[in-house]
């Protein structure tokens, strides 16, 4: 299956509302993904989060790295997009999110990699 790496705590972000992912590639992929949540993480975009009031402080504890924390239909790539988490250039929008009970240990790439499918048990 295929997966995508994303920083925290953006990856987080789409399990409780974020509905595109900013991107400066396109792709004609769709379909079901895996969101990864990479080893990196991002101090501005967390500071943004609270300061938009996205989270609050117990929305934090805890964020889980270099894992696989859920899955995702891909269901488009555009260059607008009607919603507050859309910056662009490109967007790729996510529908259906499902977080993992329990977060896949797994070593992340840049753009999309493959993910053995056995690893992942529905």
């Amino acid at each position: 299956m295929k997966s995508i790496s994303i920083k925290q705590p953006w990856a987080w972000a789409i399990f409780h509302g974020k509905d595109v992912e900013n991107r400066t590639w396109r792709t004609d992929f769709r379909g079901d993904l895996l969101i990864h949540a990479s080893k990196t993480y991002d101090k501005k975009g967390f500071l943004w989060l609270r300061d938009n009031k996205y989270l609050v402080d117990s929305d934090v504890m805890g964020f889980v790295i270099g894992a696989i924390i859920g899955k995702v239909t891909m269901t488009d790539c555009v260059i607008t997009y009607p919603s507050p988490w859309f910056f662009g250039p490109y967007g790729h929008v996510y529908a259906d999110p499902v977080e993992f009970k329990t977060p896949i240990p797994f070593r992340g790439a840049l753009k999309f990699f493959d993910v053995p499918d056995e690893l992942i048990k529905e």
